[in-house]
């Protein structure tokens, strides 16, 4: 693995992404802000800590599947991949330079929800140290989805709509920002199809939110593997492929 190549492109994709165009960042955080302050509202702040432990899950999965655009585009526009054929650098080297570009990128959203946090004395220690590994398999798992949409994706103008749709449903109807013991168990498995639900029930239950559902434990760290899998195979290294 050529970790010198992984964190510079990181460097150069994730944190210059900030540094060039900060708007892009407001935008990936404006919807889980506003739905922060909505389920506020509603719940008259009784909801306020799911939302914001969720506002986590929320940032990070949105901004790996709204990727999607980002890996299509240096797919089939800019041909970036095609400069690196010719290198040493792997298929897997440029997914994994790419997914942390991703979470490099989300950082800055990030601090935000950890200051929210510590003013709303939300973190346990526990769940801190749960968070952080579900936000790593998370940005894993969502970032292979945006390699398996911009694999199949035959032309870039088609991808931005996609990825944005993608982002909504696997993001804002999953339990992520409300309990999830509120909707049905075979509702709440269907959903789980978004790497998204699995994360933000595992992170309810170690923040104490809400009882622990040990088999989403295991469904989330399945379909982490699964879309891996799948991200890598159909990443479409070769333009002719």
């Amino acid at each position: 693995m050529n970790l010198r190549y992984i964190s510079l492109f990181a460097w150069y994709y994730g944190f210059r992404a900030v540094k060039r165009g900060p708007s892009y960042l407001i935008s990936a955080m404006s919807t889980p802000l506003a739905l922060l302050f909505l389920i506020f509202i509603i719940s008259r702040g009784k909801l306020l800590d799911y939302a914001l432990v969720g506002g986590f899950i929320g940032l990070v999965s949105s901004v790996s599947l709204s990727s999607a655009g980002d890996a299509a585009f240096l797919r089939l526009q800019l041909r970036i991949q095609d400069l690196f054929v010719a290198t040493s650098i792997s298929p897997t080297d440029y997914m994994f330079g790419l997914t942390l570009s991703y979470f490099v990128f989300s950082i800055p959203g990030l601090v935000v929800y950890v200051i929210l946090g510590i003013i709303f004395h939300v973190f346990t220690f526990i769940g801190v140290l749960v968070l952080v590994a579900v936000l790593i398999l998370l940005t894993i798992s969502t970032s292979s989805i945006s390699f398996i949409v911009s694999g199949l994706i035959s032309h870039v103008r088609n991808v931005w709509g996609i990825a944005g749709i993608l982002s909504v449903v696997m993001t804002v109807l999953p339990p992520t920002f409300y309990p999830y013991y509120i909707i049905p168990k075979a509702f709440l498995y269907a959903l789980s199809v978004s790497p998204a639900a699995s994360a933000a029930v595992i992170v309810q239950g170690a923040f104490g939110l809400s009882p622990i559902l040990m088999q989403m434990l295991y469904i989330f760290i399945l379909e982490t593997i699964i879309y891996a899998f799948l991200g890598r195979v159909m990443i479409k290294w070769h333009s002719e492929e």
